[in-house]
């Protein structure tokens, strides 16, 4: 976890302050997303084995594409949240993950 730490300090270190605020929007757009999710799946209290491409509609919908200044297909965007998903629950499984996949998609597109 410490490890953790010190490359989370690191990498908001190597950010310029639009980076910051675009991770600290992407983090509220992917927190907002889980929140919409759990309540069009409150009948299976949030359990969906297709999350991913609930999420990335409602994403690409709300404009996520755009916060990273890039050109996202529906499919890569599931791909790469099953991707996030799967690298956050193996190294950092007690993190926010809002803030570990906002990590995610500002370490890959916005440099």
């Amino acid at each position: 976890m410490v490890v953790l730490l010190q490359h989370e300090k690191e990498a908001s270190s190597n950010m310029n302050e639009e980076q910051k605020q675009r991770k600290e929007t992407i983090a509220a757009l992917l927190h907002q997303t889980g929140e919409d999710h759990l309540v069009t799946h409150k009948e299976t209290n949030g359990d969906d084995p297709d999350w991913s491409i609930w999420y990335a509609d409602h994403l690409l919908e709300n404009g996520f594409d755009t916060l990273l200044d890039a050109k996202l297909l529906k499919s890569d965007l599931i791909y790469l949240l099953v991707l996030v998903d799967k690298q956050q629950r193996s190294e950092a499984p007690g993190v926010h993950w809002e803030k570990y996949y906002a990590d995610f998609f500002v370490n890959r597109y916005l440099k």
